[in-house]
């Protein structure tokens, strides 16, 4: 059973505190979370002349960039009290009144969203109020406000336990993961366990209840197709409208199957799915960065919606690339400036080769594809998550990191 959802917050702008417009243009900016994702936008903002401090509780890539002008270590960003207190005092203790907060992670999102109006006192935060993230935050309230505006879902059921599992009127295979990604994907470093038949469902739903609780438990109908069926709408999205969009599909995903992350992705033009991220967001009454996620379903060619990132997603430098910066473009908004209204071409590719290798390993060898196929990808490829030549140590460090990055997240 789906949990009782309100009725769609109303679109308004999320600009900066009234504390702290007697700033005319903010001091810096402040990403929580170090990793390829955060390197984006110390990267973006520092080739600016905009200083940038990374707040990390991991080993982090980041700070190596030349653009990186302050890096903290804190003990724990996962929990939302601590990592809120962790930001604050950081903020006090290096004076970055102003600052824009930038954070990376999904439970970074929710803790600022939580303490917002403690946060404005301090810094400019970019991240709606709780009452809108909670779309995004959790899946369920993401499905059901889709079913209210008519955007096309995967079917859906809410199971408390193996009892309910067994007893679902349907047919595998299916997919099972957790309402809200966090109680899940640290623990199993997956975003979704496959079951194709009702024992192996009925164990995974178990499992799941064990790891997440049992009411945070999803099962979907699996959608045919691996990541080359998903694609994605990102946007910079102010007053109910896209002023900086890009249209992305995922050609490689690592794991294959259920993608945790994307390894290489190409810009598109595909309208419908712009059509329904947009009306999405909109019943959202959203305000930032935001990536929606769907996957077309080749039983009837509809584009059905899977998930919502509020805050940058791990290849939004690939819109640097494509023609639209969306780090530079939010820093502009919160600064009060003018953003142009900018939309990335098409035929753009993104490629992580610390992922995107081992998974073209395993494609080839599957005969999937051929090795010259393959090496081709990736000598055709635009941008590179991490490599750069005028910002060539957090590559380096990412290299030295690889046992790290594996044990600690499987990448």
């Amino acid at each position: 059973m789906s949990p009782a959802v309100a009725a769609p917050a109303p679109a308004r702008t999320e600009g900066a505190s009234a504390a702290l417009r007697a700033h005319t243009r903010p001091g810096g900016a402040v990403v929580v979370g170090g990793d390829f994702n955060g390197l984006g936008i110390v990267r973006s903002l520092g080739r600016r002349g905009i200083p940038v401090c990374v707040i990390d509780d991991e080993r982090s890539i980041a700070r190596f960039s030349r653009y990186c002008t302050h890096h903290v270590r804190v003990p724990d960003l996962r929990d939302h009290g601590r990592t809120v207190e962790s930001v604050m005092e950081v903020g006090a203790r290096l004076g970055l009144e102003g600052w824009v907060l930038y954070p990376t992670r999904d439970e970074t999102v929710a803790a600022f969203a939580k303490a917002r109006h403690r946060l404005a006192e301090r810094f400019r935060v970019p991240v709606p109020e709780w009452g809108v993230t909670r779309w995004a935050w959790d899946k369920r309230n993401t499905h059901e406000l889709a079913a209210q505006l008519g955007i096309p879902a995967p079917r859906t059921w809410y199971v408390s336990g193996p009892e309910e599992a067994a007893a679902l009127d349907a047919e595998g295979p299916f997919a099972v993961k957790p309402a809200i990604k966090e109680h899940f994907i640290y623990a199993t470093r997956v975003k979704a366990w496959r079951a194709d038949t009702r024992a192996e469902l009925v164990e995974r739903v178990r499992r799941a209840a064990e790891l997440c609780g049992p009411g945070e438990v999803m099962v979907q109908e699996l959608i045919p197709g691996d990541g080359r069926r998903q694609y994605s709408f990102c946007a910079f999205f102010k007053n109910g409208r896209a002023v900086g969009s890009m249209t992305a599909r995922r050609l490689r995903q690592h794991p294959p199957e259920f993608g945790r992350a994307s390894t290489y992705v190409e810009t598109v033009e595909e309208p419908e799915v712009e059509a329904l991220a947009l009306r999405l967001l909109r019943g959202m009454g959203y305000y930032g960065l935001a990536e929606v996620e769907f996957k077309q379903d080749p039983r009837d060619g509809r584009f059905k919606v899977l998930d919502v990132n509020a805050r940058t997603w791990g290849y939004h430098t690939l819109g640097h690339a494509a023609g639209v910066d969306f780090a530079a473009m939010l820093f502009a908004d919160q600064a009060g400036e003018r953003v142009t209204t900018c939309r990335a071409r098409p035929g753009v590719r993104w490629v992580r080769l610390v992922t995107d290798l081992p998974t073209g390993v395993l494609e080839v060898a599957s005969r999937r594809v051929g090795l010259g196929e393959y090496l081709r990808t990736v000598r055709d490829a635009d941008a590179e998550s991490v490599f750069c030549r005028d910002d060539p140590m957090p590559g380096l460090a990412e290299l030295a990191l690889v046992p790290y990055l594996a044990v600690k997240r499987g990448f």
